[in-house]
């Protein structure tokens, strides 16, 4: 044992020193701290043995209660009956495989099996004794990690797709994603995906010319998808995304007027008598049968053509005859729900259709968004759809035309119509557009006031 040196015993790792003491035919020497073990392999007395009174002989043979609790766990996971203090030791292991030579015979024995035990925790077992090496799992986690690598190393690959970018025109979806069509208006097979995360982020709306790298289809998938969005109308995605938020930006009462140019003589006395303009926040109200539906779509087959004007409608709450009757006619609705479903599903419907408004007024365009109705969605979700309508002092203008049994309150504009049958429909004394003058002039505001009085007196 003098052959051994203390510093160099020292400066080896536990499992070196575990493999010497089973070289050496020790009993018990696994539960021993390091510096005990050391004591162990020299022939001195441990501070455990001194403490408990007992051999190590006996500890090994009849651990107490606790220690069989505390190792018993290890027994079950390791095979040659390996602890904690192995794997934990395996990293130091591998920095010191370069220990220094003893010429002395009994040490290079010694420092043999220890090199053995080094070599077993490649192979998965040991020289010495058959006994699996504590370090048989860092091969297995290293794999593990290769593998994982190579996994992680293959989506990000996937990801980033194979080099391809694409450059097209977006179009949105009723559910929020979106299409880049690569050879506009028609759909092709090579159109690519593009989610609905990516469409609120950089706030896509329809007819917008985007670039990006693309990601080859999955499986399950049938087109490409967008990894993500590099330019925005030849502009980066960074620096549009950067933008205002659409609720910070600077407002001014509508000024200008929406031409209805009808000859219906509802939408006549609309114009004149309760103007409506770019920005405009208005409520069509009245009673059953009152015609608000029949008035709506009065508005829209006026105002879809208009020049630089997009117009968005959403059925919320509708019968289904009336969504029928849409979709059947000029324009469908970008979302057509009918009174059967949830106020929430009403509500999400509505907010989709205005998200995209915002994008495209903040931007500098012009939108209208026609929702029949808001009677079927709760009050403050309600409120918060027609709160979206403004006109922007510096970019373009949300007008917001809704259906409603009664005003909400925010309102530019109420269009109220009576529910005598007569043409027109509207009543004038319910109705009011605020600072109409901004619309149709000092006279065509004076004009509206005189017919107003009339109507009051009649009355």
């Amino acid at each position: 044992m003098a052959v051994l040196e203390r510093s160099e015993l020292e400066a080896s790792p536990l499992a070196d020193l575990h493999a010497i003491a089973d070289q050496l035919g020790l009993e018990g020497f696994r539960r021993l701290r390091k510096a005990d073990l050391i004591n162990m392999i020299l022939g001195e007395p441990t501070t455990e043995a001194s403490d408990s009174g007992a051999d190590d002989e006996d500890a090994d043979e009849a651990p107490s209660p606790r220690a069989r609790k505390r190792r018993s766990p290890r027994i079950r996971r390791g095979r040659g009956g390996e602890d904690a203090d192995d794997a934990a030791a395996e990293p130091t292991a591998k920095a010191d495989d370069d220990d220094g030579a003893d010429e002395d015979t009994e040490s290079s024995s010694a420092r043999g099996a220890s090199s053995s035990s080094r070599r077993g925790r490649g192979r998965g077992s040991r020289e010495s004794g058959g006994r699996e090496s504590s370090g048989r799992e860092a091969p297995s986690r290293s794999a593990r990690s290769e593998s994982g690598s190579r996994r992680g190393g293959a989506s990000k690959e996937e990801d980033e797709g194979s080099g391809k970018s694409a450059d097209g025109v977006v179009e949105v979806l009723g559910n929020g994603s979106a299409f880049l069509r690569v050879d506009p208006p028609e759909p092709s097979d090579d159109d690519v995906y593009i989610s609905a995360a990516q469409v609120r982020r950089c706030e896509l709306v329809s007819g917008d010319r985007v670039s990006g790298p693309v990601r080859t289809p999955r499986r399950s998938e049938r087109y490409p998808s967008l990894v993500r969005v590099d330019t925005i109308n030849g502009t980066s995605a960074d620096a549009v995304s950067d933008g205002a938020r659409y609720e910070d930006l600077p407002v001014a009462w509508p000024s200008d007027r929406l031409t209805l140019g009808a000859k219906n003589t509802t939408l006549e006395a609309i114009e004149w008598l309760t103007p409506l303009g770019k920005g405009s926040r208005a409520t069509i109200v009245g009673g059953r049968g009152s015609g608000k539906s029949e008035t709506l779509h009065s508005l829209y087959e006026a105002l879809r053509e208009a020049d630089g004007l997009e117009v968005t409608v959403v059925l919320a709450g509708a019968r289904p005859e009336e969504i029928a009757d849409w979709q059947g006619g000029s324009g469908a609705p970008a979302a057509a729900l009918s009174f059967a479903a949830s106020s929430d599903s009403q509500a999400q419907a509505i907010e989709r259709a205005l998200d995209a408004a915002k994008r495209v007024a903040s931007r500098g365009g012009d939108a209208l968004v026609l929702i029949d109705g808001l009677d079927g969605i709760q009050g403050s979700a309600a409120r918060r759809a027609m709160s979206a309508a403004r006109n922007l002092r510096e970019a373009g203008s949300l007008t917001v035309i809704a259906t409603a049994s009664a005003p909400l309150g925010g309102e530019t504009t109420v269009v109220a119509l009576a529910s005598t049958g007569g043409q027109p429909a509207l009543d004038l004394v319910a109705s009011a557009t605020l600072h109409p003058e901004l619309l149709v002039g000092d006279d065509g505001a004076e004009a509206i006031a005189k017919a107003r009085a009339t109507a009051i007196e009649a009355n």
